[in-house]
């Protein structure tokens, strides 16, 4: 599943006349290049959620012949349901018999989906793409890999709150390494019956903090691993060179 349902209002003014799935990056809009990756990577049968201009969506989209896949869309039009309402929304699109590789339509990153999918164990919900890199919001895992918490290191606060004390111990003692999360995961089917008490609209990582002391959600950690989010205009020009190594 790609998601692009966003505003892009951090690339505005370009996305006041397009949606942020094809605003351009070395000749070829973001949804493009997730596309050809999924692809090149095996996967055919794709999921894309839409909402801002959508109709310019899935005309690119039929105008290049679903670029040799199915292709089909989940429509947000009349409300944003953030990651996690998406992911719900879209689940009979999705099915419930494979795993489910989902992504984010405005980062670009050098990780190989054969690995990352290889990695995916059956007894894990979810298997979330990470990286050392620096900023403020970090996932907790354990010595092997499991996801236990979040934090803001710039405001000292710890997820979920009924745990925020015993995180901040152990994060303190070095028990929890801190993780970026990359926009990419691979979910398991069976994840869609956790979220039948979940309203329609909720972030995904919320999710995975409300499940993750009963149902393990693991790290992936990819090697030599370099990733781009092109959130900011100011961003695009970096994007080009990024994506031309890529």
């Amino acid at each position: 599943m790609i998601f692009a349902a966003g505003l892009g209002t951090r690339l505005r003014p370009i996305t006041d006349t397009m949606p942020k799935a094809l605003v351009p990056v070395a000749n070829k809009p973001l949804l493009q290049w997730q596309i050809e990756k999924l692809r090149d990577a095996g996967i055919s049968d794709i999921v894309i959620n839409v909402h801002h201009f959508p109709e310019q969506i899935r005309r690119f989209v039929l105008e290049h012949d679903s670029f040799g896949c199915n292709i089909l869309f989940s429509d947000e039009s009349d409300k944003l349901l953030e990651t996690g309402g998406g992911l719900k929304k879209a689940a009979t699109l999705l099915g419930y018999q494979e795993p489910i590789l989902a992504l984010n339509v405005d980062i670009l990153s050098t990780v190989n989906l054969h690995r990352l999918i290889a990695s995916h164990t059956p007894d894990s919900m979810a298997t979330l793409v990470v990286s050392d890199r620096k900023t403020e919001r970090y996932l907790l895992f354990d010595s092997k890999n499991r996801l236990h918490g979040w934090t803001n290191i710039t405001t000292g606060e710890f997820k979920p709150a009924d745990r925020a004390a015993e995180l901040k111990r152990q994060f303190k003692a070095g028990e929890l390494k801190p993780l970026a999360f990359s926009g990419m995961h691979i979910i398991s089917p069976e994840l869609f019956k956790l979220m039948t008490t979940w309203g329609d609209c909720f972030p995904i990582i919320d999710f995975y903090l409300s499940i993750c002391e009963q149902y393990p959600v693991q790290a992936y950690i990819p090697l030599d691993y370099r990733m781009m989010d092109i959130g900011k205009i100011n961003q695009l020009d970096d994007a080009e060179a990024f994506a031309r190594t890529l």
